[in-house]
């Protein structure tokens, strides 16, 4: 079994993952960390140079390949989840956390993160507070579907988010022999 990570960028996945994975005693991993480990590059370079379809099929490949494991928390991308097969494999083994925050926590988060500059690049030519709300209503229903349960990030500590979906998971958790 795993726990799969889903929102958009600055919901505080990659922290949670690596929190949870500390309660649990598992592996954890940020997929986009992992892309541009195997690409050799970063998101920023791979959409400037490959462009978007090709980052997403880097995407595809490290998804299968850790919702393939068994024991790890991952920490999916943003737009990992647009595709079906990703659904998919994020769904067929294990559990699926939807993180969520209002657009403007989203930009303000992002602002003040040094590193969301210069590794992912804008998605659409307006940028800022106008491309999280316009993808977030493309992506929201997407999420939905693909969630087996919602935690909103919004005001709380990493740990307190890491609890609530302790909470979540227990009952799974029982059921296949796990302790958390």
């Amino acid at each position: 079994m795993n726990i799969v990570l889903i929102g958009y960028r600055a919901t505080g996945k990659s922290t949670v993952a690596r929190l949870l994975a500390q309660q649990l005693g598992w592996q954890w991993v940020d997929l986009d960390v992992e892309i541009e480990r195997q690409a050799g590059k970063s998101i920023a370079q791979i959409f400037a140079e490959d462009g978007e379809p090709v980052f997403r099929d880097w995407e595809s490949r490290v998804v299968a390949e850790f919702c393939g494991r068994s024991g790890w928390v991952i920490a999916a991308g943003g737009g990992a989840p647009l595709r079906e097969e990703n659904r998919k494999a994020m769904r067929a083994n294990g559990r699926v956390v939807w993180l969520t925050a209002s657009p403007e926590t989203i930009h303000r988060r992002m602002t003040t993160d040094p590193t969301t500059g210069a590794r992912r690049p804008n998605l659409t030519s307006q940028g800022g507070i106008a491309e999280i709300i316009e993808l977030l209503s493309k992506r929201e229903p997407i999420y939905r579907e693909t969630a087996d349960w919602v935690v909103d990030t919004e005001g709380k500590s990493p740990d307190a988010v890491v609890q609530e979906i302790l909470e979540h998971l227990r009952p799974v958790m029982d059921q296949v022999g796990v302790n958390p």
